[in-house]
Protein backbone atom coordinates (compact mmCIF):
# COMPACT_ATOMS: atom_id res chain seq x y z
CA UNK A 1 0.00 0.00 0.00
CA UNK A 2 1.25 3.37 -0.82
CA UNK A 3 2.22 5.25 1.82
CA UNK A 4 -0.42 8.42 3.54
CA UNK A 5 0.25 11.37 4.36
CA UNK A 6 0.24 12.55 7.51
CA UNK A 7 -3.04 15.45 6.57
CA UNK A 8 -5.16 12.18 6.13
CA UNK A 9 -4.47 10.95 9.64
CA UNK A 10 -7.79 13.23 10.87
CA UNK A 11 -9.96 11.85 8.20
CA UNK A 12 -9.22 8.33 8.26
CA UNK A 13 -9.27 8.08 12.09
CA UNK A 14 -12.64 9.67 12.34
CA UNK A 15 -14.30 7.85 10.21
CA UNK A 16 -12.45 4.42 11.68
CA UNK A 17 -13.72 5.33 15.07
CA UNK A 18 -17.46 6.60 13.72
CA UNK A 19 -17.21 3.10 12.24
CA UNK A 20 -16.65 1.66 15.92
CA UNK A 21 -19.45 3.42 17.15
CA UNK A 22 -21.97 3.09 14.66
CA UNK A 23 -21.20 -0.61 14.36
CA UNK A 24 -21.67 -0.71 18.18
CA UNK A 25 -24.51 1.16 18.82
CA UNK A 26 -26.92 0.90 16.46
CA UNK A 27 -26.01 -2.23 13.85
CA UNK A 28 -22.93 -3.34 11.86
CA UNK A 29 -24.63 -2.35 8.15
CA UNK A 30 -24.86 1.05 9.41
CA UNK A 31 -21.72 1.88 9.85
CA UNK A 32 -20.35 0.72 6.35
CA UNK A 33 -20.94 4.12 5.31
CA UNK A 34 -18.08 5.34 7.59
CA UNK A 35 -16.19 2.37 6.81
CA UNK A 36 -16.26 3.09 2.98
CA UNK A 37 -15.04 7.22 3.81
CA UNK A 38 -12.25 5.30 5.64
CA UNK A 39 -11.32 3.18 2.56
CA UNK A 40 -11.68 6.26 0.07
CA UNK A 41 -9.42 8.58 2.82
CA UNK A 42 -6.94 6.11 2.64
CA UNK A 43 -6.93 6.53 -1.43
CA UNK A 44 -7.32 10.09 -1.56
CA UNK A 45 -4.62 11.02 1.01
CA UNK A 46 -1.89 8.23 -1.20
CA UNK A 47 1.38 9.52 -1.69
CA UNK A 48 2.79 6.55 -3.97
CA UNK A 49 6.73 6.43 -3.84
CA UNK A 50 8.24 7.64 -6.92
CA UNK A 51 11.84 7.58 -8.27
CA UNK A 52 12.54 11.31 -9.89
CA UNK A 53 14.90 11.38 -12.62
CA UNK A 54 17.11 14.78 -12.49
CA UNK A 55 16.79 16.63 -15.16
CA UNK A 56 17.99 19.99 -15.18
CA UNK A 57 16.50 20.74 -18.89
CA UNK A 58 12.86 19.27 -18.16
CA UNK A 59 9.96 20.79 -16.01
CA UNK A 60 8.25 18.12 -14.81
CA UNK A 61 4.34 18.19 -13.83
CA UNK A 62 4.15 18.97 -10.80
CA UNK A 63 0.81 17.01 -9.94
CA UNK A 64 -1.22 13.95 -11.23
CA UNK A 65 -4.48 14.67 -13.52
CA UNK A 66 -5.16 16.19 -17.49
CA UNK A 67 -3.75 19.06 -18.83
CA UNK A 68 -7.03 20.53 -19.44
CA UNK A 69 -5.52 23.96 -21.55
CA UNK A 70 -2.47 25.23 -22.59
CA UNK A 71 -2.54 29.39 -23.09
CA UNK A 72 0.44 32.18 -24.38
CA UNK A 73 0.81 34.71 -21.64
CA UNK A 74 2.30 38.00 -22.82
CA UNK A 75 3.88 37.91 -19.71
CA UNK A 76 3.44 37.14 -16.06
CA UNK A 77 4.05 38.35 -12.40
CA UNK A 78 6.68 36.11 -11.79
CA UNK A 79 8.56 35.06 -15.43
CA UNK A 80 8.26 38.51 -16.84
CA UNK A 81 8.25 37.73 -20.08
CA UNK A 82 6.05 35.89 -23.18
CA UNK A 83 5.53 32.78 -21.35
CA UNK A 84 3.03 29.28 -21.61
CA UNK A 85 0.69 28.09 -18.65
CA UNK A 86 0.00 24.99 -18.47
CA UNK A 87 -3.38 24.51 -16.59
CA UNK A 88 -3.63 20.69 -15.00
CA UNK A 89 -6.95 19.44 -13.13
CA UNK A 90 -6.77 17.36 -10.57
CA UNK A 91 -9.98 15.02 -10.05
CA UNK A 92 -11.12 13.64 -6.64
CA UNK A 93 -9.35 10.50 -7.72
CA UNK A 94 -6.23 11.79 -8.61
CA UNK A 95 -2.79 11.62 -5.85
CA UNK A 96 -3.23 15.63 -4.32
CA UNK A 97 0.01 15.82 -3.25
CA UNK A 98 2.32 18.17 -5.17
CA UNK A 99 6.07 18.38 -6.34
CA UNK A 100 8.43 21.00 -7.47
CA UNK A 101 8.87 21.05 -11.12
CA UNK A 102 12.46 21.77 -11.23
CA UNK A 103 15.62 21.93 -8.62
CA UNK A 104 15.82 25.56 -7.29
CA UNK A 105 14.83 28.23 -4.67
CA UNK A 106 11.29 29.89 -3.46
CA UNK A 107 11.94 33.96 -5.21
CA UNK A 108 8.03 35.00 -4.85
CA UNK A 109 5.07 32.82 -2.30
CA UNK A 110 1.35 34.33 -2.13
CA UNK A 111 -1.67 32.99 -0.70
CA UNK A 112 -4.89 34.89 -1.92
CA UNK A 113 -8.20 34.46 -0.39
CA UNK A 114 -11.11 34.10 -2.68
CA UNK A 115 -13.93 32.37 -3.83
CA UNK A 116 -14.36 28.14 -4.28
CA UNK A 117 -15.93 27.70 -7.41
CA UNK A 118 -15.39 24.60 -9.77
CA UNK A 119 -11.74 23.91 -10.44
CA UNK A 120 -12.64 23.58 -14.29
CA UNK A 121 -13.68 27.01 -14.99
CA UNK A 122 -12.00 29.00 -17.02
CA UNK A 123 -11.30 32.09 -14.48
CA UNK A 124 -10.48 29.88 -11.19
CA UNK A 125 -6.86 31.04 -11.07
CA UNK A 126 -7.79 34.73 -10.59
CA UNK A 127 -11.07 34.27 -8.33
CA UNK A 128 -10.69 30.98 -6.62
CA UNK A 129 -8.33 30.97 -3.11
CA UNK A 130 -4.82 29.80 -4.55
CA UNK A 131 -1.15 29.72 -3.63
CA UNK A 132 1.74 31.02 -5.75
CA UNK A 133 5.47 30.22 -5.67
CA UNK A 134 7.92 31.55 -8.25
CA UNK A 135 10.85 29.28 -8.40
CA UNK A 136 14.00 29.94 -9.80
CA UNK A 137 17.44 28.69 -10.54
CA UNK A 138 20.42 29.30 -12.78
CA UNK A 139 18.52 28.43 -16.04
CA UNK A 140 14.66 29.18 -15.68
CA UNK A 141 11.99 31.01 -13.77
CA UNK A 142 8.87 29.57 -13.56
CA UNK A 143 5.84 29.85 -11.27
CA UNK A 144 3.20 27.04 -9.77
CA UNK A 145 -0.14 27.93 -8.21
CA UNK A 146 -2.42 26.06 -6.41
CA UNK A 147 -5.83 26.56 -6.69
CA UNK A 148 -8.77 25.80 -4.42
CA UNK A 149 -11.63 23.89 -5.98
CA UNK A 150 -15.68 23.74 -4.92
CA UNK A 151 -14.73 21.24 -3.07
CA UNK A 152 -11.10 21.77 -2.37
CA UNK A 153 -11.09 24.23 0.68
CA UNK A 154 -7.74 23.52 2.00
CA UNK A 155 -4.59 24.51 0.33
CA UNK A 156 -1.41 22.64 2.34
CA UNK A 157 2.06 24.37 1.89
CA UNK A 158 5.17 22.84 3.46
CA UNK A 159 7.69 25.57 2.34
CA UNK A 160 8.02 29.30 2.44
CA UNK A 161 10.11 31.69 0.72
CA UNK A 162 13.72 31.34 0.15
CA UNK A 163 13.49 27.44 0.66
CA UNK A 164 15.60 25.27 -1.74
CA UNK A 165 13.52 22.57 -3.55
CA UNK A 166 15.05 19.68 -5.31
CA UNK A 167 13.39 18.95 -8.36
CA UNK A 168 10.04 16.27 -7.59
CA UNK A 169 10.24 17.57 -4.04
CA UNK A 170 7.17 17.38 -2.51
CA UNK A 171 6.33 21.04 -1.81
CA UNK A 172 2.52 20.73 -0.37
CA UNK A 173 -0.95 19.21 -1.66
CA UNK A 174 -4.63 20.22 -1.91
CA UNK A 175 -7.74 18.58 -0.16
CA UNK A 176 -10.36 17.00 -2.24
CA UNK A 177 -10.49 18.24 -6.15
CA UNK A 178 -8.93 20.75 -7.40
CA UNK A 179 -6.22 22.25 -10.56
CA UNK A 180 -2.66 23.81 -10.89
CA UNK A 181 -1.23 26.15 -13.62
CA UNK A 182 2.28 25.74 -14.72
CA UNK A 183 3.89 29.58 -16.11
CA UNK A 184 7.30 28.60 -17.96
CA UNK A 185 9.17 31.00 -20.67
CA UNK A 186 7.98 30.82 -24.12
CA UNK A 187 11.72 29.95 -24.74
CA UNK A 188 10.69 26.26 -22.68
CA UNK A 189 9.29 23.80 -25.51
CA UNK A 190 6.18 22.65 -24.30
CA UNK A 191 6.02 18.76 -24.51
CA UNK A 192 2.24 18.00 -23.43
CA UNK A 193 -1.07 18.55 -25.37
CA UNK A 194 -4.06 19.60 -23.87
CA UNK A 195 -6.31 16.62 -22.95
CA UNK A 196 -3.10 14.39 -21.95
CA UNK A 197 -2.98 12.41 -18.44
CA UNK A 198 0.09 13.50 -16.79
CA UNK A 199 2.38 11.99 -13.69
CA UNK A 200 3.27 14.45 -10.83
CA UNK A 201 7.15 14.14 -10.68
CA UNK A 202 7.12 11.84 -13.91
CA UNK A 203 5.56 13.58 -16.92
CA UNK A 204 7.74 16.14 -18.36
CA UNK A 205 5.30 19.47 -19.12
CA UNK A 206 8.30 21.21 -20.92
CA UNK A 207 12.33 21.08 -22.14
CA UNK A 208 14.45 24.14 -22.07
CA UNK A 209 16.08 24.55 -25.07
CA UNK A 210 20.05 25.17 -25.44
Amino acid sequence: MAPIISEGYPFIGGCFLLTLLMAWSIHPAVAVIPFVLMLYFCYFFRNPNRHIVLDDTAILSPADGTVTDIVPLESDEFVQEPCNKIIIFMSVFNVHVNRSPIAGEIKLQKYFCGRFRPAYKDTVGFENEHHLLGIENDRVRISVKQIAGILARRIVSYVTLDDKLQQGELYGMIKFGSCLEVVMPKSVEVTVRKGEKVTGGKTILGRIKD
